[in-house]
């Protein structure tokens, strides 16, 4: 995938040393965002003399956490990490610096930093340094480690999860609107996994009124950060009683609505410590401009929880990077029985979605499937996205959100 026309041979010992790299950097899952995950490693005369990884944001770099523990000089080193070496002050200062100041011979980098501040410059400073520098090896599975912060920078938008829980039959809830619980504890602290890695959480106000979940991460032990709570509400229906709303902490909930939303209530909800995002229109959301407002904000990944109307936004919007889908061995039946997407459909079965590199896993007597959707997929639904967030917006293409017992009001979403 080296798309600068490089070419380098790489041994099946530099591809043992790479995918050891990778396996550190994977360490700091769910602890270095706005960073991305690396991993490092030092090798002298064939032996690994040093590793390290980035562990949280504002702490070491990869490649000086594995500097720091080496136990020998380090000139004529080979230095394997899974990222370009950033050359920037940040919050550390560069990389690049101590690479330079240690004389390593050679730097093995898996793959270029898509971040502007970096982004070649790295590699190009290494290289005026007489350091002999080789990248992309193991490249396509340290951009899929760090889908994430490449889909933030190369798509100037977050990384979008969509995750549902449903029946055999296919319904995210009965036709009562009561969905807890569908999977079993097993798939559900899964779902607390999958929450503890993404920088927000985000669901629809019918999903809020519904099922009045908490949108956080509660696994056994957990210590980390929480992600941002995102609420989806085009009329501003939420109630200030949510749980969502009365126990978070002051702006780690972020409201969007429309501007024909309550000005009264917008300021109620900011007083109180809420971030209000308003958005042109009257209950109908452009999600391509949702979706560069978090940009701006840093947000990188979201885990999308329902309901059913806001997945359909988003498929409709062609947003969804990835699939999260719980199977449990029900069958609830009912003809207006909530189902997971609801407004986007193709008219025929060739035309729908395939899901690539996908995985299969047992939680007990439940299925979680998880699987991509590559952007050349969205060609075969015969829907195109313009990417114009000024079109006319109709309530497929756009949420308006919806009566808490209308058909796609639920998103089954793990409270």
């Amino acid at each position: 995938m080296n798309k600068h026309n490089e070419q380098f041979t790489f041994t099946k010992e530099d591809r043992a040393y790479m995918e050891r790299a990778l396996e550190l950097a994977a360490r700091g899952r769910g602890a270095t965002s706005p960073n991305p995950m690396v991993g490092a490693l030092i090798v002298k005369r064939g032996r690994v003399i040093a590793e390290g990884w980035h562990r949280q944001a504002g702490a070491p770099h990869a490649e000086i956490e594995a500097i720091r523990s080496a136990q020998e000089p380090l000139e004529g080193a080979t230095l394997y990490v899974t990222l370009e070496p950033c050359c920037h002050f940040g919050k550390t200062p560069p990389c690049t610096q101590e690479i330079i100041k240690h004389k390593f011979e050679r730097v093995v980098v898996a793959a270029r930093d898509p971040n502007p501040l970096v982004s070649g410059k790295g590699i190009e400073e290494l290289r005026a340094a007489q350091i002999r520098v080789e990248v992309g090896l193991c490249e396509l599975e340290a951009r899929r480690q760090n889908e994430f912060f490449f889909t933030y920078h190369e798509k100037k938008r977050p990384f979008i999860i969509s995750k549902w829980a449903m029946t055999l039959d296919g319904k995210i809830a009965t036709e009562t609107g009561h969905s807890r619980w569908i999977t079993n504890e097993m798939s559900r602290a899964y779902a607390h996994e999958l929450r503890a890695q993404v920088d927000a959480v985000m669901v629809g106000v019918g999903t809020v009124l519904m099922d009045n979940p908490l949108l956080t991460v509660r696994l056994e032990g957990y210590s980390g950060r929480q992600p941002l709570r995102i609420i989806v509400d085009g009329n501003l229906r939420i109630p200030s009683r949510a749980k969502c709303l009365t126990k978070a902490s002051p702006g780690s909930v972020i409201i969007c609505t429309s501007s024909a939303s309550s000005r009264d209530k917008r300021h109620e909800l900011e007083k109180a410590g809420h971030r209000v995002l308003v958005f042109p229109g009257r209950g109908l959301l452009d999600f391509h401009e949702v979706m560069a407002e978090f940009h701006k904000l840093g947000i990188q990944s979201i885990l999308c929880e329902g309901g059913s109307s806001l997945t359909g936004a988003l498929f409709e919007a062609q947003l969804v990077d990835k699939v999260v889908a719980f199977v449990a061995p029900k069958i609830v039946g009912g003809k207006n029985a909530k189902i997971p997407i609801a407004g986007w459909g193709v008219l025929h079965m060739d035309r729908a979605l395939s899901l690539s590199d996908v995985s299969i896993r047992s939680f007990g007597s439940d299925v979680c499937i998880e699987g991509y959707i590559a952007p050349q997929e969205w060609s075969k639904t015969g829907t195109e996205n313009h990417g114009d967030s000024s079109a006319e917006l109709t309530p497929v293409t756009a949420l308006k959100d919806l009566a808490p017992n209308s058909q796609n009001s639920t998103g089954g979403s793990n409270a």
